[in-house]
């Protein structure tokens, strides 16, 4: 992913979804040639010039002000993760000789955290999406299907995007599929502009892309956008259907780590569905442990 083309790409995709009034321009009736604010339109509300804003979005001004940034998200109307995508894409980090990537680890008191939760899911997601850890409530959630040691191995590391658009399960278990999915290549984008470049986020882009036409479309439309509370519907194939809440909480000490915290409404339907997927999880684990041979 070229980071100036990427820049490019996102500023006209959001030119594109403003029309003329939406930022105050008169209009005049009859056909544009292109959909949406204009270069020229843009510059002039930007209060810049109409070639400085072309040489911003082609990613020839790496020195572009607080100022010139603030203007151009002021009238492009962009919401604060907009803003961030646009600070990381107008200004990428310098790149650094590639080295060796350690695989991404969790610490142990991290680990500790996840685990105390006990009844209620919990997992960390590595910088990429990948599934770096999660309680046995997690795994039983999300992907009962596979095995429950896989975080531990890197190469097998289940990824929350991949599943959405690869894993058929995935599709089920979501009451809401497709605002799901927007709402992850939304991150994704995101993370894509704090990390251009990245060999891991790169292949897996390309490897969606290639394997889900869905994907491919959400991708090429560059919204972005940031993971936090909300409440999603799940049809668990043991348990019926739950409204469950997700937190999302950034790890300061692991950059790019997130552990995500499945709730339901005290008193709920939801929760008494939690409730029970707790004791099968937890019978089968018994069941588990008691099959081990002495």
């Amino acid at each position: 992913m070229d980071v100036h083309g990427e820049l490019g790409e996102f500023l006209r995709s959001r030119r594109a979804r403003l029309q003329p009034e939406d930022a105050g321009l008169p209009t005049f009736g009859g056909r544009r040639r292109v959909p949406g604010l204009r270069r020229e339109e843009l510059a002039q509300l930007a209060g810049v010039s109409a070639g400085y804003y072309t040489r911003l979005e082609q990613g020839q001004s790496p020195n572009a002000s607080d100022a010139v940034l603030d203007a151009v998200a002021r009238v492009l109307l962009l919401d604060e993760a907009e803003r961030a995508h646009l600070y990381s894409l107008a200004r990428p980090k310098a790149r650094t000789r590639r080295r060796t990537v350690r695989p991404e680890q969790v610490r142990p008191g991290v680990q500790l955290v996840i685990d105390s939760f006990g009844d209620v899911p919990a997992l960390v997601m590595g910088r990429f999406l990948d599934v770096l850890a999660w309680n046995p409530m997690a795994h039983a959630l999300l992907a009962g299907h596979l095995d429950f040691d896989a975080p531990d191995r890197p190469a097998e590391r289940p990824n929350i995007a991949r599943m959405l658009f690869l894993d058929p399960h995935m599709r089920e278990l979501y009451g809401d599929w497709t605002r799901k999915a927007r709402s992850t290549v939304a991150d994704l984008r995101l993370i894509a502009g704090r990390y251009p470049g990245a060999p891991g986020l790169t292949g897996l882009v390309g490897e969606l892309t290639v394997g889900s036409p869905e994907f491919a479309k959400l991708w090429a439309a560059h919204s972005v956008g940031d993971c936090g509370t909300d409440t999603r519907t799940y049809h668990h194939p043991m348990v019926g259907t739950m409204a469950l809440m997700a937190e999302f909480m950034a790890l300061p000490n692991d950059e790019g780590q997130r552990v995500a915290v499945f709730n339901a409404e005290p008193g709920s339907p939801s929760e008494a569905a939690l409730r029970l997927l707790a004791d099968l999880t937890a019978v089968a684990g018994t069941r588990t442990a008691c099959d081990q041979p002495f």
